[in-house]
């Protein structure tokens, strides 16, 4: 029986989208210290509901993901950034 048109066989591997390996950018910039106090950088680690983003999302090391899981605590704690909020950033 010939093969139906709607059956397609590849030669090659389908390209498949490599993704970029993710970096920790507190040690690729030389950060040691993580300012509480510095809310707008903090919102880069918290999702629109005010939650933290885990590690594999961010590619933060487990040193730094501790030391800002720790800042974002403390801002929440005098009132820099809230602890929940519906669309908390602004697109």
């Amino acid at each position: 029986m010939a093969q139906s048109n709607t059956d397609i066989k590849y030669l090659t591997p389908i390209a498949v989208d490599v993704k970029k390996k993710k970096f920790c950018r507190f040690k690729k910039h030389g950060i040691k210290y993580i300012d509480y106090k510095d809310g707008q950088y903090l919102l880069r680690f918290i999702n629109d509901q005010g939650k933290i983003l885990p590690r594999r999302l961010t590619g933060t090391s487990l040193k730094y993901q501790k030391k800002v899981a720790q800042a974002i605590k403390r801002a929440r704690h005098i009132a820099i950034l809230p602890y929940v909020a519906d669309n908390l950033k602004e697109k």
